[in-house]
């Protein structure tokens, strides 16, 4: 067990170089981070750890877990980016953890170390680690529960695998939903189909040692649940898991769909740069998978690979998309590509890795070409050529990484440390972002600008508004809540508390954030409109003065 132990520290060391640098730097991202952040800080104000709040209200989207940890950290280290991405940013690192424990335990040390390697420094791994969002947390309980089962039906020691299966989807649940258990039974019953269908001899696991998985998982995810529907009622509970989880795949919740090959740029992008490479590992996976074959990497590849499909499908016939669904795979395509890099060491398939490898540079090569065009005959806004800069070098980082593993498979010399050169490279092009590129993009980040002006000047009673541009979620965040989300001056209101006039005449002064292009029709109310600041092309009006007519 010493060899799968010291792939998992290492595994957890790589996940670390790649998520941990530059976790604090910048302000959160809005719409997500800041919405998620505000709902921690909620907890704290409202000190109610069993109904969520947004805004002053009570709020039925996501269950509490991620917002306990971030709620947990914050409150003894400071309402800080850094500590509110911490979560994330953990189980980012448990998950390499997890892939290099399960995949050296399985296959051997190599893909272990391999498979960790690829999955931290996969593009979207790292972003996801890098958020103060949920779907790090809901990834490595998934990641867990299928590993579990899988060991449970091929050997390994299978009351410890199936107890902990049941505490990673309790867990997953408490992190994202339903969606948890139902991705593990989407992963584990096809390939139990397949494993029957290659002829492959599982362990059977007793019904009894199921049962106690169930009550295991009951146990740690009911508490919560009853908790909520005695407080809140029973419409949270609908709210909850009917709109936002059944709902949220047969509708569109917040405008947010997309096509049927939605995923597919997804993939290639967030699998960046390992992608060259995952065609090969599937047709290398495929013909390792098939009967008669019942090794144990047999079963991995057909693990894998039913990992890395089904999930895909079922997403893409979900009605609301979004990237960071599929990221739950990402250790499915990781194992591939550890597997065929394993057999390339090994002196196969060499060929077919040269073309891969060439491929990674080629591809940097004309997107750092066609960036440098734009950025010359494109009329850009100030400020965007830092931006436009970083996006070269950190094209540049990658270009000579690439070069570097593509000599190393075309030598055929050492070729079982070309998986390392690219891994190093991509986490120096992720340090670089983070530490670097980030901060140059806080210009383009208004809200948190105009609302530290806010924070100067509040005083008791005094609105906050915004109206007719994004961040309202950033706002509550960087000031206080209640913020009102008021419609435009021509618009008929949608309620008493999006009418502009309402909320401008109801406090001594008002606070609005809006956009720079002010409309035709643009009342004050008769009160005085004093424009304190502007960013990007937002603009901070104050309202104040003699009563509104």
């Amino acid at each position: 067990m010493r060899s799968p132990l010291r792939t998992a520290l290492l595994g957890a060391v790589v996940a670390a170089l790649a998520t941990i640098p530059g976790l604090g730097t910048g302000t959160l991202w809005d719409n997500s981070e800041t919405a998620y952040g505000e709902v921690a800080r909620e907890i704290l104000l409202t000190h109610d750890w069993v109904v969520l709040h947004l805004n002053g209200a009570p709020w039925f989207i996501q269950p509490p877990l991620y917002f306990w940890l971030a709620a947990g950290f914050a409150n003894a280290f400071g309402l800080e980016p850094l500590w509110l991405r911490l979560p994330a940013a953990l189980a980012t690192i448990a998950m390499g953890a997890t892939i290099g424990y399960a995949s050296a335990a399985l296959v051997g040390r190599r893909v272990g170390i391999y498979g960790a390697v690829i999955l931290s420094t996969s593009l979207m791994q790292a972003i996801v680690g890098r958020l103060a969002i949920m779907d790090a947390l809901l990834d490595l309980a998934v990641a867990v529960g299928v590993l579990a089962v899988f060991r449970a039906f091929t050997g390994g020691r299978t009351v410890p695998a199936i107890v902990g299966a049941s505490v990673a989807v309790a867990l997953g649940i408490l992190a994202k939903g339903p969606v948890a258990l139902a991705v593990v039974v989407l992963v584990i019953v096809p390939w139990l189909v397949w494993e029957r269908l290659a002829g492959a001899r599982l362990t059977r696991v007793p019904f009894e040692w199921w049962l106690v998985g169930g009550v295991v998982c009951f146990a740690v995810v009911a508490p919560w649940f009853a908790l909520l529907g005695s407080r809140a009622g029973s419409h949270a509970l609908v709210e909850l898991i009917g709109h936002y989880t059944f709902g949220r795949y047969l509708g569109t919740i917040e405008n947010q769909h997309g096509p049927i090959w939605y995923y597919v740029p997804v993939i290639i992008l967030g699998f960046f740069p390992w992608i060259a490479f995952l065609p090969a590992a599937l047709v290398a996976a495929w013909r390792a998978a098939r009967p008669p074959n019942g090794a144990l990497t047999a079963h991995l590849a057909r693990l894998a690979l039913v990992w890395a499909i089904v999930p895909f499908a079922f997403f893409s016939l979900a009605k609301t998309k979004l990237p960071n669904y599929v990221a739950l795979e990402l250790p499915a395509l990781a194992i591939l590509v550890a597997l065929w890099f394993d057999r390339v060491a090994d002196g196969q398939g060499r060929r077919g890795a040269i073309v891969a490898a060439g491929v990674v540079p080629l591809t940097i090569g004309a997107v750092a070409i066609a960036i440098a065009l734009y950025a010359r005959d494109a009329h850009l806004l100030a400020g965007t050529e830092a931006v436009m800069g970083d996006l070269l070098w950190m094209g540049v980082i990658v270009f000579v990484g690439s070069i570097v593993t593509f000599a190393i498979i075309a030598s055929g010399r050492r070729v079982e440390i070309a998986p390392y050169a690219l891994g190093a490279t991509a986490i120096l092009m992720l340090a670089y972002t983070a530490i670097v590129a980030e901060p140059h993009a806080e210009p383009f980040k208004p809200v948190p600008q105009l609302a530290a002006i806010i924070r100067q000047q509040d005083r008791p009673g005094d609105a906050i508004a915004i109206q007719g541009v994004a961040g309202g979620n950033a706002l509550v965040f960087y000031t206080r809540p209640r913020v009102f989300a008021i419609d435009m001056p021509y618009e008929t209101p949608q309620s008493d508390d999006t009418d502009p006039k309402r909320v401008i005449c109801s406090a001594p002064r008002a606070f609005v954030v809006a956009s720079r292009k002010r409309p035709t029709v643009d009342p004050t109310y008769g009160r005085r409109r004093t424009p304190l600041a502007s960013a990007a092309n937002d603009v901070l009006f104050l309202y104040e003065g003699s009563s509104c007519h």
